[in-house]
């Protein structure tokens, strides 16, 4: 008889997420996988596979929450510029429990040269937000709140550029007013 699991598979997959997050693929040790999801490592490999697919499988559910958090965000409201400034300023306002950047942009700088499945994961997510992107700016474009002088697709790919970089700059400072001015600036182009 099959023995039942411990321990909530959700529940340890966000703490590796985590682990994942703060400290990256190459410098998470199996050691700290298991002593941070408070697991066995028999438990680990049983559960999970390898310390990879527990990579991709965190990375996936990160790309879920992130998505989910970012359509939550902007649900009812009507304005496509003040959604899209709820976009990046998410990304500034974060909790204070959270690692600081972005676990897919951590991914894409570090694995994708030699990582196909992470970078193809990390592309996806990208894609993902660039498409809300995109239909928030049709949206702005059909109502007149938004210029149509920028084909759509091609002012999604420009923010959703500057919303990577604003990803990688939480990571480099504190500077709150620096972070603001970044996306003030960014969103000057839909005025």
């Amino acid at each position: 008889m099959a023995r039942s699991k411990e321990f909530d598979i959700d529940d340890v997959l966000l703490k590796a997420m985590t682990i994942f997050w703060q400290q990256g693929y190459e410098k998470t040790s199996m050691q700290d996988l298991v002593a941070g999801m408070g697991i066995h490592k028999r438990s680990m490999y049983d559960t999970f596979g390898d310390k990879h697919t527990l990579y991709i499988k965190a990375l996936e559910r990160f790309a879920a929450l992130q998505s989910s958090r970012l359509e939550s965000r902007i649900e009812g409201i009507t304005s496509a510029k003040a959604a899209i400034r709820l976009l990046f300023e998410a990304t500034v306002h974060r909790s204070e429990a959270e690692p600081k950047g972005c676990m897919l942009v951590n991914t894409a700088v570090e694995l994708s040269a030699h990582d196909p499945e992470a970078a193809e994961r990390a592309n996806e997510a990208f894609l993902n937000t660039e498409r809300l992107m995109e239909q928030l700016i049709l949206h702005g474009q059909e109502t007149g709140e938004l210029s149509s002088r920028h084909a759509a697709p091609a002012l999604a790919a420009y923010l959703h550029n500057a919303l990577v970089g604003l990803r990688v700059m939480v990571k480099a400072t504190g500077d709150a007013g620096k972070l603001q001015t970044i996306i003030d600036t960014t969103l000057a182009v839909l005025d």
